[in-house]
């Protein structure tokens, strides 16, 4: 995966996801008054950017998602917040794409949580209509844990936040919250070799 950094303002996050600075990419803070002449000015600009740059931008999302419509919505989102702050971006072209790949990064995320939720529903499902003496479901068994794990469990399988989130959220190391996870895992392992 190409990741992009513009004059340095990539950073890394501890989930190994990159973070790209829009700040980082701004002139000045403070809006200089407009005037008309200032307006026309912008519309012009705005209007030869979008111009130059949205086929590009919008096929290099199309790379990355592997979607046209979701392509073409992340480049118009992107767009919508340069014209917030046109004056105030020193490179709109390099802000273009550092929100474009923030939006992008945003999509995948959230496409991971939704399948990570559709594969336990399809798990749960499952155990539900297995035949056995015991018909129970994964919901019920994580209900069932001591509050520690379950909470870690919830956040980490079912909130699908990365493991320095739940550490911090749960105020205790990560070392603590990965042993945590392995001790759920195990008891939910041995509940689920019950219902086979």
């Amino acid at each position: 995966m190409t990741v992009l950094s513009v004059g340095g303002a990539m950073s890394d996050t501890a989930d190994n996801w990159p973070v790209l600075d829009e700040q980082a990419l701004t002139e000045r803070d403070v809006p200089e008054p407009v005037t008309e002449s200032r307006r026309l000015d912008s519309d012009a600009l705005a209007a030869e950017l979008f111009a130059a740059h949205y086929g590009r931008l919008a096929g290099w999302c199309r790379k990355l998602l592997d979607d046209d419509d979701t392509a073409h919505e992340v480049a118009m989102e992107a767009f919508t917040r340069l014209l917030g702050k046109l004056r105030k971006v020193d490179d709109p072209v390099g802000y273009l794409y550092v929100i474009a790949a923030n939006l992008v990064r945003d999509h995948w995320r959230k496409t991971k949580r939704e399948r990570e939720a559709f594969r336990l529903t399809k798990m749960s499902e499952k155990l539900a209509s297995s035949d056995g003496a015991y018909r129970t479901d994964l919901r019920t068994l994580v209900e069932s844990l001591p509050e520690r794990l379950r909470v870690t469990v919830l956040l980490y399988y079912y909130a699908g936040l990365p493991l320095s989130d739940v550490a911090r959220l749960t105020n205790r190391p990560a070392g603590t919250v990965k042993s945590d996870l392995f001790q759920a895992r195990s008891v939910l392992r041995q509940a689920l070799d019950g219902v086979r």
